[in-house]
């Protein structure tokens, strides 16, 4: 595969991704991004957790937050 121009500037190098790098590097962008989202999804359905235990009680946040302190 031909030289990819995309340049790496985290490690204060400066060069050129070959294609089997930069397959590597989108490969890892996407594992990354994958891993980011499965935390957003947890941390939301730990939130409507929270929300329909306190609907349940009848309780809003702030007096959830008083009586827990």
């Amino acid at each position: 595969m031909p030289t990819v121009k995309t340049f790496i500037n985290d490690t204060g190098t400066v060069g050129e991704l070959t294609g089997a790098e930069l397959e590597a590097f989108n490969a890892d962008r996407a594992q990354m991004q994958a891993e980011a989202q499965a935390e957003i999804d947890a941390q939301t359905a730990k939130l409507a957790a929270r929300k329909n235990v306190l609907n349940k009680l009848g309780l809003t946040t702030d007096e959830a937050a008083a009586l827990l302190g």
